[in-house]
């Protein structure tokens, strides 16, 4: 069960970092690889940071703000 819930917390995490990064969804495959690679960098900055949080919604925020950062950081790359 853990790993359907990781899988679903992470499609909704890529969606909603693709919705306010981007403007757009990015379809179903992207949207998990951005949550996933999301939520272990979210996870990663909120234990540096000194946040620490359990459940579902903390989960979801921590991988929804590592989308965001991933996808910020693949944007840089693009540019150049």
């Amino acid at each position: 069960m853990g790993l359907i819930l990781s899988i679903v917390i992470g499609i909704l995490a890529g969606y909603l970092g693709s919705l306010i990064f981007k403007g757009s969804g990015l379809g179903l495959i992207w949207n998990l690889i951005v949550g996933l690679v999301g939520g272990v960098i979210g996870g990663a900055v909120f234990e540096f940071l000194g946040f620490h949080g359990q459940g579902i919604i903390w989960q979801l925020i921590a991988a929804t703000v590592g989308a965001i950062i991933l996808l910020w950081i693949v944007s840089l790359l693009r540019k150049k």
